[in-house]
C-alpha cells in the first residue's frame, strides 16, 4: 500500500480510534510456494492493550494450511470510500472535465504473527473474548471446555490469536490538494449524499491544515 506523506495518520491515534469501531476485515496469507495468497474474510475482535486481534475459523477452512507454511500475515481493513468524480478535482484555471477521477479511503493494515489456538478451553476463552465484544449486552449462553451449549462444539472450529507486530495506516482524502479544491470536493460529497460520503467528507475537512 502506497502511503504518500499527505496520506499518513496524522498521530498513532487516528488510526487507533478509527479501528477501534471496526471489526471486520480480510486476513491475508502468504500460503503454501506456488498458489497465490490465501483472503479470508472474517470477523474480529481488535485489543489494543494485548496488541493483538482474535477470531475464529471452521476446521476446515483452508487458511490453516497456509498458516503452517507461514504465519505470517496481514490484517487489511478498509471502510469510508468514496469515488471522487473528475470535475471535483479540476484546477481552477482550467476545463472541469480535465479534472482527475480518484478514490479516497481510510486503510488500516495490521502485520501480525498468527498463533492458532487449539486447546478446548483456550477456545473458549477466546469465544467469550469475541462475544463481549460482539454482544456485550449478553444473551447469549458463556462458552465452556466440556459443557453446553457449546462445549461439544469447540471441536469444530479453531481459534486465532494474531499478534500485531506492524501498522501502517492511510487516509486518502485529498490532503495534498488546495483548498479550493478541498472545498470544492467537500461540497461535491455533502450534495451527493450517497453512502459513506458524510464519512469521507468528515476526513477531509478533519485532515485540513489550519
Amino acid at each position: 500500500m502506497l502511503i504518500h506523506p499527505w496520506d499518513a495518520p496524522l498521530d498513532d491515534a487516528e488510526w487507533r480510534d478509527w479501528l477501534a469501531v471496526r471489526d471486520f476485515g480480510q486476513l491475508a496469507a502468504n500460503g503454501p510456494a506456488g498458489e497465490p495468497p490465501f483472503v479470508q474474510p472474517l470477523h474480529f475482535a481488535y485489543d489494543a492493550d494485548r496488541a493483538e486481534a482474535v477470531t475464529h475459523l471452521a476446521r476446515p477452512n483452508p487458511l490453516w494450511a497456509a498458516l503452517e507454511a507461514d504465519p505470517v500475515v496481514v490484517l487489511s481493513v478498509v471502510d469510508d470510500y468514496v469515488y471522487v468524480p473528475g470535475p471535483w478535482q479540476a484546477p481552477s484555471d482550467g476545463p472541469a472535465e480535465h479534472g482527475t477521477p480518484t478514490s479516497f479511503y481510510a486503510a488500516v493494515q495490521l502485520r501480525c504473527r498468527a498463533h492458532v489456538v487449539d486447546d478446548p478451553a483456550d477456545k473458549a476463552d477466546l469465544l467469550n473474548r469475541q462475544l463481549r465484544h460482539f454482544q456485550p449486552e449478553g444473551g447469549s449462553a458463556r462458552a465452556a471446555a466440556g459443557e453446553e451449549p457449546y462445549g461439544r462444539k469447540l471441536s469444530g472450529i479453531r481459534g486465532l490469536r494474531l499478534e500485531v507486530t506492524g501498522v501502517r495506516g492511510k487516509f486518502k482524502y485529498g490532503g495534498h490538494r488546495p483548498a479550493e479544491t478541498q472545498d470544492r470536493i467537500a461540497a461535491g460529497l455533502a450534495a451527493r449524499g450517497g453512502p459513506r460520503d458524510a464519512a469521507a467528507r468528515d476526513h477531509l475537512l478533519r485532515r485540513r491544515s489550519p
